[in-house]
């Protein structure tokens, strides 16, 4: 390899080194001078443990983040248990008033001694500390990612247009799992929709109720995923679990298919109307969000951006914004003018339900991981609710936009403060809550669930 085979000459010390690097280089040759391969041999053992050392160091890593996950989620536990406790106290500190105006009522029977006794008890009671009634799950997310509990306003739960509860009034026996629900501008009729077709409920009168008419609109094993009623209530559009939208005319005396819009996806998740009801935005199970002329059932554009299937939609009031969250942990907004995607917000979770506020600046999400977000469209405020203990499956605002509810697999109803998540009722079903929907006057809530029904609510102000 070298010339006559003798190794390459021992590097000298550049000039200008001090005499003892010139004395050491013109000394006797040192033992541990290196031939090339033996220099690369050992650049070869120092990288092998350097990779080694890499390995080692990336596996602690990805060990302290799964313990970081663990403690995050046990962290969202003790939250929701404290909440727990915190509800079970209100319910106790009711029993105790209560306990105390009976006894009020009992003490001017009884003995002057017994009398002197309750004054003492008295005495010390407001000696006590008072308890907190703060329920520590709702917290502002800063830009920074820091998270502060939400000191709700004392006009959280009162004043114009916040309920107090909601009571059932209605059930409706689909027959089938109810993954859609929408109810009409006149509050008159729902329609509910399971595998393969759509009821329709007249809910006007009181008393057991039985579906007024049944559109079969796909295959006996295909669900509805989605069902949108036009305004006036003469048309219903329905998707699900195949690649055609069916657009219904309820103004015939028995209701028919009009229309067929066909798509390339093999699923439609969600579907939206733009307020002038002339176009109808469908979540594709591809990731695409199609985009239909309804007036002549044409296909306009397709928004493309989500890796994975588009799940859930909303539109802005003013028709210029859509919000799509997806099955990539992403939601995403679009401007409808101009065609293009506007922001993206990245979640850890997948997203399986949205609202967009009717009075403008804030996004709910509800994500598989339970949590509900309220994000600010415009600014980095953000607020994270933990009262659900599974998946956020249905989320919908209040047309007032000063309330909304979500729904999950935990069985439960929940209703929120816009946009700070003050718990304002809460109802438990005896399945998974897939769908929901609110009436235009925010006086009923409609909700499909897994045991085969739908629910209808009257909401008490």
């Amino acid at each position: 390899m070298f010339p006559q085979n003798r190794p390459p000459a021992p590097l000298q010390p550049p000039p200008g080194s001090s005499s003892a690097a010139a004395a050491a280089a013109s000394g006797p040759p040192q033992a541990l001078k290196l031939t090339y391969p033996e220099t690369l041999d050992r650049i070869k053992e120092e990288f092998q443990f350097l990779q080694t050392q890499y390995h080692s160091l990336k596996m602690e890593c990805e060990k302290l983040a799964t313990e970081k996950t663990e403690i995050q989620r046990h962290y969202v536990m003790y939250y929701e248990m404290s909440y727990g406790l915190n509800i079970e106290m209100h319910k106790q500190t009711e029993i105790a008033k209560r306990l105390n105006v009976i006894c009020a009522q009992l003490i001017p029977f009884l003995s002057q001694e017994v009398r002197h006794i309750h004054t003492v008890i008295n005495v010390l009671i407001l000696l006590l500390p008072p308890l907190s009634l703060f329920s520590a799950y709702s917290f502002h997310v800063s830009a920074d990612g820091q998270m502060q509990p939400v000191p709700f306003p004392p006009d959280a739960l009162l004043g114009p247009g916040i309920p107090r509860h909601a009571r059932q009034i209605h059930t409706l026996n689909h027959g089938e799992v109810v993954c859609a629900v929408t109810i009409s501008t006149s509050t008159r009729h729902v329609y509910t929709g399971g595998k393969g077709c759509v009821k329709v409920w007249d809910i006007s009168q009181p008393g057991s109720k039985s579906a007024m008419a049944q559109l079969d609109c796909l295959n006996r094993d295909n669900y509805i995923r989605s069902c949108k009623l036009l305004p006036d209530g003469r048309t219903l559009i329905v998707g699900g679990e195949a690649s055609t939208l069916s657009i219904w005319d309820l103004a015939t005396p028995t209701p028919r298919i009009k229309a067929e819009l066909t798509s390339s996806a093999p699923a439609c998740y969600a579907l939206a109307i733009s307020p002038d009801n002339k176009v109808c935005f469908s979540c594709c199970s591809d990731g695409n969000i199609v985009v239909w002329d309804l007036h002549n059932q044409t296909l306009v554009r397709q928004f493309q951006g989500h890796t994975d299937g588009a799940s859930c939609i909303d539109i802005s009031n003013d028709g210029t914004k859509l919000w799509t969250g997806g099955l990539d942990n992403t939601v995403r907004c679009w401007d409808l003018r101009e065609g293009r995607q506007l922001q993206q917000h990245d979640f850890t979770s997948q997203i399986f339900s949205l609202g967009y506020c009717p009075t403008g600046e804030w996004l709910a999400v509800g994500m598989e991981s339970s949590n509900v977000e309220v994000l600010h469209v415009s600014k980095p405020d953000k607020y994270q609710l933990h009262l659900h203990e599974s998946c956020v499956l249905s989320l919908k605002f209040a047309y007032c936009g000063k309330w909304f509810v979500s729904t999950g697999k935990d069985n439960l109803l929940n209703a929120w403060r816009t946009p700070y998540g003050s718990s304002i009722f809460q109802s438990k079903e005896s399945s998974s809550v897939l769908s929901c929907d609110i009436s235009p006057d925010d006086q009923f809530i409609v909700t499909g669930s897994g045991d085969k029904k739908a629910t209808v609510y009257e909401v008490i102000y």
